[in-house]
């Protein structure tokens, strides 16, 4: 792929992880199909070794909308697949922030926050989908822009406290009586 085409992918997931971060809450299916996304496209390139970009966002893609049609299908299933793969989506990539690499146990640190993450989701839907969503986004938007690690961490903290309020203002306008908000 040419440098057109990565700046368009980076301009679109940037785009979607703005969306996952202000809307994951209130758009559950898309927050559901970027974690497929996510999910699929990390796990696919360093499992099979793809030469083919386009292969890799074709089978990302492909796991993404899986996961979107699952959210509206099975939605009680999907809660918890999507806090398990949130909740390890998020703990390697803060794994990755702090700068470690785990090359040989990388599964335990995804199964541990996957197990917490599908916890979340299920005893406190509402608020661990604001929670997970919010980090998730902000997680891809700052991977996709490729910024010296200060001043990752600190964007990375400015977006998760910019979704978390205003995912909380939307769900608390949601909580309003139909004729008082």
């Amino acid at each position: 792929m040419n440098e057109t085409d990565w700046t368009f992918i980076a301009a679109i997931n940037v785009l979607l992880g703005f969306f996952v971060l202000i809307l994951g809450r209130k758009l559950f299916w898309l927050f559901v199909g970027f974690i497929g996304f996510a999910v699929g496209f990390h796990y696919v390139s360093s499992v099979w070794q793809l030469q083919s970009q386009l292969l890799l966002i074709g089978l990302a893609a492909l796991a993404g909308v899986v996961g979107a049609v699952l959210a509206v299908l099975f939605q009680k299933v999907a809660v918890g697949l999507a806090g398990f793969a949130g909740g390890g989506y998020i703990v390697l990539n803060l794994i990755e922030m702090l700068g470690f690499r785990p090359d040989q146990l990388i599964w335990l640190p995804y199964l541990i926050g996957g197990f917490i993450g599908a916890m979340l989701m299920y005893y406190i839907f509402d608020w661990a989908l604001i929670f997970i969503s919010t980090l998730a986004g902000a997680a891809l938007i700052v991977q996709t822009l490729s910024l010296n690690p200060e001043i990752e961490m600190g964007l990375y903290l400015a977006l998760v406290l910019g979704g978390l309020v205003v995912q909380t203002m939307l769900y608390r306008k949601s909580l309003l009586p139909k004729g008082k908000n």
